[in-house]
């Protein structure tokens, strides 16, 4: 990638000031927060209204703002996704066309239905939701860590044994844009690579969930079976 590229997409990233966030649950809010807290604005749905998110955006605060998903789709520089993978085909397309999302999402058969490809290790969470999206660059991001940890965890960089968390994708502006948030919120980032090899940071695999540093985590993510 040549300097005049990377020029480009890092001034792209600087103008992203505003999140648009479809998914109010408990990473949804937690991602909110903590984006707030680094400066970001955030623009929040879920789907039952945004009539339903006034106590959610009155403890935000200024920087918040309710919406539909529709609505917070459009209004995003870039878009958090993160709704039950069973709704995942509820995702507004056109709103989020051109833009990068970041799929938080991981399958549980329990809430989700058995999912032939998934459980059988064709294809991957993040796969599926690019193909709802083939007009956006969905990444990977924020899947491996329990909610709370979110607002609490995070380090300033350069902390000894700063906690990583995991990105992937197949465009390398929207896993840059993930690693920036990441590190803007406190974490360090190891970018796992295309959405076929998001499943080693999913569910039931050796990174899930734990507190890891990035050299811990690159172990684990080797560590993953299919």
């Amino acid at each position: 990638m040549s300097g005049r590229t990377k020029a480009r997409r890092e001034a792209v990233r600087l103008r992203m000031t505003t999140i648009g966030i479809i998914g109010a649950g408990f990473i949804g809010s937690q991602v909110a927060r903590a984006a707030i807290t680094a400066g970001y604005d955030v623009v929040i749905s879920n789907s039952r209204g945004p009539e339903t998110l006034s106590d959610l955006v009155a403890e935000l605060g200024p920087k918040a703002t309710a919406a539909t998903s529709k609505e917070a789709g459009a209004a995003g520089d870039f878009v958090v996704v993160t709704v039950p993978l069973k709704a995942y085909e509820a995702v507004p397309v056109e709103e989020l066309a051109g833009k990068i999302v970041i799929d938080t999402n991981n399958y549980y058969f329990e809430r989700d239905g058995h999912i032939a490809a998934l459980d059988e290790g064709k294809d991957t969470v993040s796969e599926m939701l690019q193909r709802h999206l083939p007009t956006s660059r969905v990444a990977k991001g924020f899947n491996h860590i329990k909610a709370d940890d979110i607002t609490t965890d995070g380090k300033p960089a350069g902390t000894p044994d700063r906690r990583a968390l995991a990105t992937s994708s197949d465009f390398d502006d929207a896993s840059a844009l993930v690693e920036k948030l990441y590190d803007e919120i406190g974490f360090d980032t190891v970018n796992v690579g295309p959405l076929k090899d998001s499943w080693r940071v999913e569910r039931d695999q050796p990174a899930y969930v734990i507190a890891q540093t990035k050299l811990e985590l690159i172990d684990n993510l080797a560590k993953a079976t299919r």
